[in-house]
């Protein structure tokens, strides 16, 4: 795919982040679009914002749990980047203006002491690059009109990065068996799903293993500071103002947010 033609789906995926109005499936529109050009255009979008003053403060993973995947009809992960724009504070409230169309998701974070770069990050280097693991939400959203995606459409903005709230605690990832830690969903009062640390990819630290060595394959690090999503424990939940939500991990802590 031309550079022009990269650019320009770039461009429209930020005006539409920008504007707060979706746009038809990339992929609709570009049916031999490849994950590579996905990837490109991407880059172009992240670039934008990058230009309008954020800064990268993390990466995540995407479609990591069969829940999701179902949801959506994706079948394999992707990536996207944490940019400073994207960060809220545990309790707070989220107005809804600030998004399109977003949806919650219960989440293991990674905060890293050292980089990460693949290829041939095992789990012990995830484990011992990691200063401690968080629990978290994860706010998708998409630019995409209905969340009509495929892996085209959600590589390309931004693996549907909305925002995201770190939770209260921070513990020693080598403490816990994250593959098993157990995770309860809660909507107003209500429990309304229930997950564990095997729904992303076996092991939120296959996922991180993963993320690695994919980036790495692109020559991009993942870096000492960074906040690392690993995936989401249940299925996403579609959010209206007035929502509380949420999420304890065992072993780990509890997230709470709420919108307005």
């Amino acid at each position: 795919m031309e550079t022009t033609l990269i650019n320009a789906l770039g461009d429209r995926l930020y005006d539409a982040f920008v504007s707060r109005e979706t746009i038809a499936p990339v992929t609709s529109q570009h049916e031999d679009l490849s994950i590579g050009d996905a990837y490109r255009i991407q880059q172009r979008f992240v670039q934008r914002r990058l230009d309008a003053g954020e800064t990268v403060i993390g990466k995540k993973i995407g479609v990591t749990s069969k829940a999701v995947m179902d949801m959506l009809g994706v079948y394999q992960p992707d990536f996207g980047y944490l940019l400073s724009g994207m960060v809220h504070g545990e309790g707070e409230c989220i107005p809804l203006d600030k998004l399109i169309q977003p949806k919650a998701e219960g989440e293991i974070a990674f905060i890293l002491k050292r980089d990460l770069m693949g290829p041939g990050v095992t789990n012990a280097m995830v484990l011992a690059a990691t200063d401690c693991v968080m629990p978290c939400f994860e706010i998708v959203d998409s630019r995409i009109r209905d969340w009509k995606i495929r892996i085209g459409d959600t590589v390309a903005d931004n693996a549907s990065c909305g925002v995201f709230v770190l939770g209260d605690k921070a513990v020693s990832g080598s403490c816990i068996d994250l593959s098993t830690c157990g995770m309860v969903f809660e909507k107003n009062g209500e429990v309304i799903g229930t997950g564990a640390g095997a729904a992303a990819l076996g092991s939120p630290v296959n996922a991180v293993a993963w993320l690695a060595n994919t980036l790495g394959q692109l020559g991009i690090p993942l870096k000492a500071g960074e906040a690392i999503l690993s995936g989401a424990l249940a299925a996403m939940v579609p959010i209206r103002a007035g929502d509380n939500f949420r999420v304890s991990i065992g072993g780990i802590g509890a997230c709470s947010v709420r919108f307005a």
